[in-house]
């Protein structure tokens, strides 16, 4: 029965969040149980693409990826995947309907991490629309596809901010490990104090926007979107008390302990504050 091989799909999904975030997987379960699992599908197809570029070290990288991007362009046509992520995810797209512009946006900016290359403004904003807005969008469709349009702009500002946030904590890993370096006209081998305050100050603007739009979020998901809101944003907190030449040396992060009290602390004190 196909009905076995769906279910197998999504635990799929659901053991492939939890072992890849815990961030994530604390926002998912504290949204309305209706709709976790189309999450868990949709963060499953993402971190699969991800890990291809960012991680197979050694393999044919684009060549994995364009076999992902085929299998997952047939899955959603013929309404099933053997493979386990992308049944799982097809499922999702076709029942709300999400663009498949969003998914191709998405794979678009995967590839743009095949290659070293150096990103000047134009690059810099359609590697964040295609790695994290589109993303935003698509969980947007799951959560509201009546208010899609009107709450589009602040799901945009909130992955603009979470992925500049991930850009500004990995900053020394990604151009050491991956070559990489995503923030147009810096440069790391002389990167200044003043350029982490005008990097920090835009990450600011994209949070700030983003919070008007959790307000008018559906109850269903706004305690889960709060709670992820939160977890970058003491990401972020962190991160501002880090000099510029330390940023480089080291990864930071939250403990699983901090995670637990900012859950805590939504559940009983902060969330009352944006209803």
């Amino acid at each position: 029965m196909k009905k076995i091989f769906d279910e197998i799909s999504l635990k799929t999904s659901i053991l492939t969040t939890k072992t890849y975030s815990t961030s994530f997987t604390l926002g998912i379960k504290t949204i309305d149980k209706n709709i976790q699992n189309e999450i868990y599908s949709i963060y499953g197809f993402v971190r699969f693409a991800d890990e291809i570029v960012d991680t197979f070290h050694g393999f044919n990288k684009k060549k994995l990826l364009d076999k992902f991007k085929k299998d997952t362009h047939e899955s959603i046509k013929n309404k099933i995947s053997l493979n386990p992520i992308l049944n799982s995810f097809q499922r999702v797209v076709n029942k709300y309907k999400i663009d498949i512009e969003l998914v191709d946006c998405f794979l678009e900016s995967m590839e743009m991490d095949l290659n070293k290359q150096e990103y000047n403004q134009a690059k810099y904003k359609k590697y964040i629309l295609g790695s994290a807005q589109v993303v935003g969008l698509m969980c947007l469709k799951v959560f509201d596809k009546d208010k899609y349009t009107k709450l589009k702009p602040y799901a945009m500002s909130l992955g603009a901010a979470f992925q500049k946030i991930n850009f500004l904590r990995d900053l020394g890993s990604d151009y050491t490990n991956l070559g990489r370096t995503y923030f147009p006209n810096v440069n790391l081998e002389n990167f200044t104090n003043i350029d982490k305050l005008e990097i920090e100050n835009n990450i600011k603007k994209d949070f700030d926007h983003a919070l008007i739009g959790i307000k008018k979020l559906p109850k269903s998901s706004q305690k889960g979107v709060y709670l992820s809101y939160l977890y970058y944003l003491e990401l972020f907190n962190k991160v501002k008390k880090i000099n510029s030449k330390n940023l480089l040396k080291k990864r930071f992060r939250i403990s699983n302990f901090k995670k637990i009290l900012i859950l805590v602390k939504v559940i009983i004190f902060d969330f009352f504050k944006i209803i």
